[in-house]
């Protein structure tokens, strides 16, 4: 768990200390020129929150969280807040296309998947959820068991489709307006 960092040449066990939770844990630049810092104690605060708000869609350890996100600070929220629970977090990589989409989510069995509204690379805005929708409709047309919830993190404030019931702001589920399920 994160709440505790051994020092680099610790040796007994009672060298273990807590990290100042107003240090800086994690570091993120992006496009265009976009800089994000969180303490250990931000880190710790939103991982709590994100286990959260996963309990309240009814992630319980074992169960799969798909995680379709660039290389943004929530992904490593998601990983934080997947451990607390022990979930089990997969990896879909925003480069897959389509047909790789459909069949990662397949095998992923995945009740709830992480992903983002679009993501800044190369100097460009991509599309990132349409992807992921298109690839859901596919699985669920083949029979495939459909993912329950997708929560969206509003990475580049663009307009998204919505299927309502479905869909989730990121933002939204960790303040607690996540609607129980199971």
């Amino acid at each position: 768990m994160l709440r505790r960092v051994i020092t680099k040449h610790a040796e007994p066990a009672e060298e273990i200390q807590e990290p100042d939770s107003s240090q800086i844990a994690l570091t993120w630049s992006g496009e265009p020129g976009r800089l994000e810092e969180l303490t250990h104690g931000m880190l710790l605060d939103q991982a709590e929150r994100a286990a959260g708000a996963l309990t309240r869609l009814g992630v319980r350890a074992g169960d799969r969280v798909a995680v379709h996100l660039p290389l943004v600070p929530e992904s490593v929220i998601a990983t934080l807040a997947c451990g607390r629970l022990e979930a089990i977090r997969t990896t879909l990589p925003v480069s897959l296309t389509v047909p790789e989409l459909v069949a990662r989510t397949r095998e992923s069995s995945a009740r709830v998947v992480i992903t983002a509204d679009a993501a800044f690379w190369d100097g460009a805005v991509r599309p990132v959820k349409p992807l992921l929708d298109h690839a859901l409709a596919r699985a669920a047309a083949a029979g495939g068991t459909p993912v329950q919830k997708v929560l969206v993190v509003n990475r580049c404030s663009r307009p998204v489709s919505w299927k309502p019931n479905r869909d989730l702001w990121w933002h939204e589920a960790l303040e607690g307006r996540t609607p129980a399920c199971r």
